[in-house]
């Protein structure tokens, strides 16, 4: 049984922050539930995920790759890195969390390492190809003490699943992303970090992404570490173990063969919701609805995108009105709302649209707790 803090919880911040959070910018057109039928043979390559920069890099023919190159020219994705570690030196994360706070949120949840590889604390697990590719300033842990700070639990997000430091492929497709999925000296690593994320910060929510590069035996041992060393902890739904099938993806019969299974699948309704692993807490549909019987957590993000997307138009970004009602009806139906919020990648701070609609959510939940006094203080 999910523990009970976070069934009632209702809402969280989610924090996609990485180097590509330094170009800030995707393409806007294709809303993420509708790409497995945009019709395109690299559909991913079109997303309006901003925190795919790197993987769009690899598409001559994606919007990303035109705008890098006319904005950049050949700069290496690399360099984000750096320009990105600079702008820390402006960050405040004690006003991100008094935000995330204001806005009724009673939990936050950090990228520590999207697919780019690139971790937010200075890891002692060595990444054997692109040394270095961290932050020297503990992100990690000034924000799990700024967010604690303020009564809000604190959990870890972990690409568990893709890691683009150790598999370079471009990923076009469902059936790429999963053909992708490290082998090698990656799950030890995987299993390593994660490992050192859960010593060091004990979060209460472990939400790892995609997939994990072992078996079901490896994923049990480290959910049991998990919750011995966080009894009230949770775990999202995507520790979905690594299956031998997933290699012949990379053939076009076998990869052409899932991807179409995958397309029907959305067009029945279903959206992204992940495949159901083994061992879980709670379901992870992702800018979707679900109907299901487990405790679930809507994630999605404020436009489009998750991380910050300079790109997006005003009408990307969700009104005051379907803001209010996603959070109130979500509620009600007794699960949480994961509302992602991107930063910038060159000073460290949330952009205005974003800033907004938190204090939307600021206002109503004053709003809320003035309605909840106002019989005690009547008459």
């Amino acid at each position: 049984m999910v523990a009970q803090w976070w069934t009632q919880a209702g809402l969280g911040i989610f924090v996609h922050w990485t180097p590509a959070s330094v170009p800030g910018w995707a393409s806007p057109r294709t809303a993420p539930a509708d790409l497995p039928l945009a019709g395109r043979a690299a559909p991913l390559a079109w997303t309006p995920y901003a925190e795919w920069y790197e993987n769009g890099l690899r598409f001559p023919g994606s919007p990303v790759f035109a705008h890098h190159r006319a904005t950049y020219g050949d700069k290496p994705y690399t360099d984000f890195g750096r320009e990105f570690e600079d702008g820390l030196a402006s960050w405040d994360p004690a006003a991100w969390a008094r935000a995330f706070r204001a806005a009724g949120a009673r939990y936050a949840v950090l990228v520590t390492k999207h697919h780019d590889g690139y971790c937010l604390w200075p890891s002692e697990v060595r990444n054997p190809h692109r040394a270095g590719w961290h932050t020297a300033r503990d992100v990690v842990g000034e924000f799990a003490e700024a967010v604690r700070a303020e009564g809000l639990r604190f959990g870890v997000y972990y690409s568990g699943g893709l890691d683009w430091t150790f598999d370079s492929r471009p990923v076009g497709t469902a059936a790429d992303m999963l053909a992708s999925v490290p082998r090698g000296r990656y799950p030890e690593y995987a299993d390593a970090q994660l490992r050192e994320l859960v010593r060091r910060y004990r979060p209460d929510i472990l939400w790892n992404d995609i997939a994990w590069p072992a078996g079901a035996p490896e994923i049990r041992r480290l959910i049991a570490y998990y919750r011995f060393t966080v009894p009230h902890g949770v775990v999202n739904d995507r520790l979905l173990p690594r299956s031998p099938l997933w290699r012949t993806f990379g053939l076009p019969v076998a990869g052409a063969l899932y991807d179409r299974w995958e397309r029907r699948t959305v067009a029945q309704g279903e959206g992204f919701v992940p495949r159901k692993p083994p061992y879980y807490d709670f379901r992870t549909p992702e800018f979707a609805r679900y109907t299901g019987p487990d405790p679930y957590e809507i994630t999605r993000g404020i436009d489009h995108s998750f991380g910050y997307n300079r790109n997006s138009p005003s009408d990307a970004f969700l009104g005051r009105d379907s803001l209010t009602a996603l959070v109130r009806d979500t509620a009600a139906d007794g699960g949480n709302l994961l509302l992602n919020v991107g930063p910038r990648g060159e000073d460290a701070t949330i952009p205005e649209e974003q800033m907004l609609r938190l204090r939307w959510l600021a206002e109503r939940a004053a709003e809320n707790t003035r309605s909840t006094r106002a019989p005690e203080n009547a008459g």
